[in-house]
């Protein structure tokens, strides 16, 4: 990760995300994201070099649509370069806008994730997309289901249900935090039992309530080089470090092989290289692309680093929550608004607030000098980003 120049973020905008914006159109959805990291970063369009664009385009089934988008990014004339990764397309959006100015190549870049699911059909996308025998467990969202059963094996099912729903809790707090966030239903612990009892199962102990939405939303990140980035705005969130990691999801099919998670082989890679020895100590506010309550416990103790129960007794002591002293998703996380080719490029716009001290009600009380940002999608495929308030020194 060497590079010849810093690189950081100097503007942050995204929708109100919500099951139907029946209001406007795919590139008016943009539009509004684009206007606000413009706006964000006392920016214009002019300013902008190039574009960068992503989203599901399986999910809506309109071919090549940054063409008809560039109405809302105000791409005409630009360079524009289309990524899709799947559920980790908004973090490889970044990793890409990152290189191109890191490179030298570009100055200002602009990364632009969105997805309008009510205007197409993700179940069919994704049950279409892959074999339905070897990756049926991949079709069904089994793969959360399994987490769920491993977890109550090894720690008992009435600590770790309830550990699900204390989790999935204080995500609603925070979402109720966050004028953006879809879905905030004014949880309380009390509501515990009720909640996990009336709520529909869809595989073995996975339940509706533990499970992410389908949104409409678009976010835009714009990142500059340092010489500009320090002219547009005195707090730029630095791009500390990046890592992708990705396997295939029948990496179990041929027998009991050991098995090493893309979260922790992401996270290893990267405090190793930044000296970072006790991510939960150096790190102040972790944006996790979080699809269930089950798999952000799972990878809470994956990306941390984390031994025994220590990942479920910093959720049972509510540390993960926005006043106490890890903060996990202040914004409401997946769990609460999930734009899917805009939802990981949220994680890191979102932590990027954090570290310039602009996120708003969902601000956390903390001054915030390091934030991790992840995404995840399709294949477990893992992007980790780490931002920094200081300058990287490399």
């Amino acid at each position: 990760m060497k590079r010849n120049r810093n690189v950081g973020i100097v503007g942050v905008g995204q929708t109100v995300h919500s099951s139907h914006r029946e209001d406007v159109n795919q590139p008016e959805l943009i539009y509004e994201a684009v206007r606000e990291a413009l706006e964000h970063a006392h920016l214009k369009i002019a300013d902008v070099d190039c574009i960068i664009h992503g989203n599901m385009e399986l999910f809506e089934m309109v071919h090549q649509p940054d063409l008809w988008h560039s109405l809302g990014t105000g791409a005409a004339g630009k360079e524009v370069l289309r990524v899709t990764t799947g559920g980790t397309t908004g973090t490889t959006l970044m990793c890409a806008a990152d290189h191109l100015v890191a490179s030298g190549l570009h100055d200002v870049v602009m990364a632009v994730g969105v997805e309008k699911l009510q205007e197409g059909h993700t179940t069919g996308g994704i049950t279409n997309m892959a074999d339905p025998l070897w990756a049926r467990q991949l079709q069904t969202g089994a793969l959360t289901g399994l987490s769920a059963d491993a977890l109550i094996y090894e720690f008992g099912a009435e600590r770790a249900r309830r550990a699900s729903m204390i989790y999935r809790v204080i995500m609603d707090r925070h979402a109720a935090l966050n004028p953006k966030a879809h879905r905030r239903f004014g949880f309380t612990m009390e509501q515990i039992d009720a909640l996990a009892a009336s709520s529909p199962r869809l595989v073995g102990e996975l339940r509706m309530v533990h499970m992410c939405s389908q949104s409409d939303g678009a976010c835009a990140v714009i990142v500059a080089s340092e010489e500009r980035a320090r002219r547009i705005r005195p707090n730029p969130a630095w791009i500390e470090d990046h890592a992708t990691v990705h396997r295939e999801e029948m990496f179990g099919v041929f027998g009991g092989l050991p098995i090493r998670s893309t979260m922790r082989h992401a996270a290893e890679e990267i405090f190793a290289r930044r000296g970072i020895r006790e991510p939960r100590r150096e790190i102040d506010v972790f944006e996790m692309y979080d699809p269930s309550s089950w798999w952000g416990i799972e990878w809470l103790k994956e990306f941390l680093l984390l031994e025994g129960d220590a990942h479920l007794r910093m959720i049972e002591d509510e540390a993960i929550a926005i006043t106490g002293d890890f903060p996990v998703n202040p914004s409401g996380g997946v769990i609460a608004s999930n734009p899917i080719g805009a939802t990981a490029l949220v994680r890191v716009g979102e932590a990027a607030l954090q570290v310039m001290g602009e996120a708003g009600a969902h601000q956390v009380p903390k001054a915030v000098e390091r934030a991790l940002a992840s995404g995840f999608g399709g294949t477990l495929w893992t992007v980790l980003f780490l931002l920094s308030r200081k300058l990287p020194v490399w």
